[in-house]
C-alpha cells in the first residue's frame, strides 16, 4: 500500500468492485487517489492492482448509488462528483440480454448496457437485419403479464427455446460493418417472395444470423394452441390495455441506469406504428415482425375487431402458414406478383402518411365534391333508432345535409365540419350494411352522427372523403383515389361467398382453426364450423404470394378503428375523475374511462408546443387557436407519454430522399424532456 504522503494530504480511499467475468466472485480493491485525478487514470492504476492480462476494453467504471456510468474518461473525480463513500463498479458495457420479439420467439444477445436506450436498439435491429429501428423500443413486461407467466411456470416444465446470438459483439461506432445500410448492397431478399435469398444472407462479416437464424425471424412459424393462447395474458378493459403502455424503456438512459440486470428479459417491440418505406428487397425479417407483432394483437384481443374482419385475419394467417411450410415459397419469381407487391407497398404509404401535409396545391376551383342521397341517423337517448334520407354534399372538408335534391342550392339543414373528427367503419359486407360512424368535436366532447351508404362504392368514396376531411385534407388531395381503392379491396376481402367446393379443401381438413382466431371465436363455434368459415373467407386470398399475404394483413389491422393506439389513464387539470388517452401516430384522443368513448381529439399538426412541469409531472400541450391542454398521467411515468409524442413529430419529419442516417440529437432534443 503507498503511504498517503506520496499523494499529498488530498488523497483518500476509493473502494472499486471488479466485476470479473471468468471468475464467478468479485473482488474488492482499494486504490488511493485525489480528487484531481481523472476517471481514466483510476481505471489505469486499477488494472496495475488487478495484475490479469487481458482486453480491458469494453470495461467502465458504475457508480451504484448513483445509478450511472461514469464514461467521460477525461473528467477528474471532483469534477464527477466521486468521493470517498462512492462504490464504484469495474464492469463489462456489453452484457448478455434476452429479448422476446414480437414473434414470441426470445433471443438472446449481446447488448450495450451503456449506451442509452436509442442507440442500443439500433445495435440490436442491426444484429436482426431490422431496417428502420426508430420504430422500435424495449418493453418491460406488465406486473398481471408476469403474474401469468409465473402461474403458466409451475405448470410447465418445458424451457423455452432460446436463439443464442450471442457470438456477435455489435461495438458501438464499428465501422467495419455498413450491413444493410449500404445503398449498393444487391438484394438481400427474392424481392417477389420476401425470402431470404442465401448467397448474401449474412450481411455482417460477424453476424450470426445464419439461414437457419434468418429464417426463424423471417418465416411466421406454426401457430400456437388454444391452451398456449389461454396462458397468455389478455387485457380485458382499456385500463388493462393502458397497463401494457407502461413498461417502455426511457430512450435516453442506458439500460443499466434503468435497473435492467444481465440476462434479464425484455420484450422488442414496434413502438411506433408509422412503418416508413416497407421494402420487400430487404424487409423479409422487418415485415414479419410487423405481420407478428399484428397478428399477437389480434389473437390476444389487444385490439377490437368484427367477427367478418377475425375471419379475414384467420384466412390471411392459414394461407400464410401454408406457404410458410411449403416449399414453393421459395420459388416464386413471376413478374404480376411483383407488380401486386409494389402496389401493395403503394397502399400501405398512402395509410401511413398520416398527418403529414402533401405539397401539392390545391386550386380552390377544382376541388371535387360529392353529392347524393345518404340516410342518417343522430342517436338520442330515448329517441327510437331509425334512419333518415337526405340529400348530402361533401365540399372541402364537410358535409351540408338538405331535404332532397332539390332544396340543395339553398340553406343546409346542417353543415358538418369534419376537420378533426373521428371516422369509425359501420360495415357488415354479408349483411349489406355500409356505414359510416362519425364523431365530430364540439365544445363538451364529440357528436355523434351515423351516415348509411347504399352499396360499395358510394361507401368507398365518401368514406374516403371522410378520412381525408378529419385530416384537414380534401378530394383533390392525392391521396383520395388510393384511399378509395383501398376501402373497395378490404370489401372484396370481406365479400365471400358460401360455396361446398371450398368447405370439401382437401387440405383444408387438416386445418387447425383454432390456431387463427382468438378465445371468444374458440368458443362461439366449433372447430368443425370455424374450418368452414375460414376457408370460406380463404378464397379471396388464396392466389396472394407469402408476402403479398402478410402486408394485406399488416394493411387490415391498420384500417381497424384501434389500430395504432396506445392508451395512458390520466387525469386531466380540472377534472374530478380519471380518463385515458390514447396516443396515435397524427393525434391524441381524450376517452372516457367507463364507456370507452371518445370525448376530444387534438391533431398533431395543430400542436405549437408541448412540455412538462417535472415537478408536479404534468404533460402540458398548446394547440392553434388558443386550446391547450394539461394533465397528469397515472398508469405509467409521465416521461413515456412525453417521447410517444415527441418521438411521433419526430417520425413525421424522416423522408424517403435522405439516407438511413437519423438526426439522434433532434430525437432526444424532441422526447428527452428536462427533468
Amino acid at each position: 500500500m503507498t503511504s498517503s504522503s506520496e499523494y499529498g494530504s488530498n488523497s483518500w480511499e476509493l473502494k472499486v468492485i471488479v466485476d470479473h467475468q471468468h471468475e464467478e466472485v468479485q473482488k474488492e480493491f482499494t486504490l488511493q487517489v485525489s480528487g484531481d485525478l481523472h476517471v481514466g487514470g483510476v481505471m489505469l492504476k486499477l488494472v496495475e492492482r488487478i495484475k490479469i492480462p487481458q482486453d480491458w476494453s469494453d470495461y467502465a467504471l458504475w457508480w451504484e448509488q448513483k445509478k450511472c456510468w461514469l464514461l467521460k474518461t477525461h473528467w477528474s473525480l471532483d469534477k464527477c462528483g466521486v468521493q470517498a463513500d462512492a462504490k464504484l463498479f469495474f464492469t463489462t458495457q456489453h452484457k448478455m440480454l434476452r429479448l422476446r420479439l414480437p414473434n414470441m420467439k426470445t433471443v438472446r444477445l449481446k447488448v450495450s448496457f451503456s449506451s442509452v436506450v436509442f442507440k442500443a436498439v439500433s445495435d440490436i435491429c442491426k444484429i436482426l437485419n431490422i431496417r428502420r429501428s426508430e420504430e422500435l423500443s424495449l418493453l418491460r413486461q406488465s406486473e398481471d403479464a408476469l403474474k401469468k407467466k409465473k402461474k403458466k411456470d409451475k405448470n410447465s416444465k418445458d424451457s423455452e427455446d432460446v436463439l443464442n446470438l450471442c457470438n456477435s459483439p455489435v461495438t458501438s461506432g464499428s465501422t467495419a460493418s455498413p450491413g444493410l445500410y449500404s445503398k449498393t448492397m444487391t438484394p438481400t431478399y427474392d424481392p417477389v417472395s420476401g425470402t431470404p435469398a442465401s448467397s448474401t444472407m449474412t450481411w455482417f462479416s460477424d453476424s450470426p444470423l445464419t439461414e437457419q437464424n434468418c429464417s426463424v425471424l423471417a418465416f411466421s412459424h406454426p401457430n400456437c394452441s388454444p391452451e398456449t393462447l389461454a396462458e397468455m395474458y389478455q387485457p380485458r378493459t382499456l385500463a388493462d390495455k393502458a397497463k401494457l403502455n407502461a413498461g417502455w424503456l426511457d430512450s435516453s438512459r442506458s439500460l443499466m441506469e434503468q435497473g435492467i440486470l444481465e440476462d434479464d428479459q425484455l420484450l422488442l417491440r414496434f413502438k411506433y406504428y408509422t412503418f416508413f418505406d416497407l421494402n420487400p428487397k430487404y424487409d423479409a425479417v422487418r415485415i414479419n415482425q410487423i405481420y407478428e407483432q399484428a397478428r399477437w394483437a389480434i389473437l390476444l384481443e389487444e385490439i377490437d375487431c368484427t367477427e367478418e374482419e377475425m375471419l379475414i385475419f384467420a384466412a390471411l394467417q392459414y394461407h400464410v402458414s401454408k406457404l410458410s411450410l411449403s416449399s414453393e415459397a421459395q420459388n416464386f419469381t413471376c413478374e404480376s406478383e411483383a407488380d401486386e407487391v409494389e402496389a401493395a407497398l403503394s397502399n400501405l404509404e398512402v395509410t401511413l402518411q398520416g398527418g403529414k401535409a402533401t405539397n401539392i396545391l390545391e386550386d380552390i376551383t377544382d376541388i371535387p365534391k360529392l353529392a347524393d342521397n345518404l340516410r342518417l341517423l343522430r342517436p338520442k337517448k330515448l329517441a327510437l333508432k331509425s334512419f333518415k334520407q337526405y340529400w348530402f354534399v361533401f365540399k372541402d372538408t364537410s358535409i351540408s345535409y338538405f331535404k332532397n335534391q332539390e332544396s340543395g342550392q339553398g340553406e343546409p339543414i346542417e353543415k358538418l365540419n369534419l376537420k378533426g373528427c373521428e371516422v369509425v367503419p359501420d360495415v357488415n359486407v354479408a349483411g349489406k350494411k355500409f356505414g359510416i360512424k362519425l364523431l365530430i368535436p364540439v365544445a363538451d366532447g364529440m357528436n355523434e352522427v351515423y351516415l348509411r351508404c347504399d352499396n360499395e362504392n358510394q361507401y368507398a368514396q365518401w368514406m374516403a372523403a371522410c378520412i381525408l376531411a378529419s385530416k384537414g385534407k380534401t378530394m383533390a388531395d392525392s391521396s383520395y383515389h388510393p384511399e378509395v381503392h383501398k376501402i373497395l379491396s378490404f370489401l372484396k376481402l370481406k365479400n365471400w361467398t358460401v360455396s361446398s367446393q371450398a368447405v370439401s379443401e382437401p387440405e383444408g381438413m387438416d386445418m387447425k382453426p383454432e390456431c387463427f382466431v382468438s378465445l371468444r371465436y374458440i368458443k362461439k363455434y366449433k372447430p368443425k364450423q370455424l374450418a368452414a368459415r375460414i376457408l370460406e373467407a380463404h378464397q379471396n386470398v388464396a392466389q396472394m404470394s407469402l408476402v403479398e399475404a402478410k402486408l394485406r394483413f399488416i394493411q387490415t389491422w391498420q384500417s381497424l378503428p384501434e389500430f395504432g393506439l396506445s392508451y395512458y389513464v390520466v387525469r386531466f387539470k380540472g377534472s374530478k375523475k380519471d380518463d385515458l388517452l390514447g396516443v396515435s401516430y397524427n393525434r391524441l384522443i381524450r376517452i372516457d374511462a367507463t364507456t370507452g368513448d371518445p370525448i376530444t381529439t387534438w391533431r398533431f399538426s395543430n400542436m405549437k408546443q408541448w412540455n412538462v412541469n417535472w415537478e408536479i409531472r404534468q404533460v402540458a400541450i398548446e394547440f392553434d387557436q388558443n386550446v391547450s391542454i394539461a394533465f397528469t398521467c397515472l398508469s405509467a411515468d409521465c416521461k413515456i407519454i412525453h417521447e410517444y409524442i415527441g418521438g411521433y413529430i419526430f417520425l413525421s419529419t424522416r423522408s424517403k430522399d435522405q439516407n438511413e442516417a437519423l438526426d439522434e440529437d433532434l430525437f432526444h432534443k424532441l422526447t428527452g424532456g428536462q427533468e
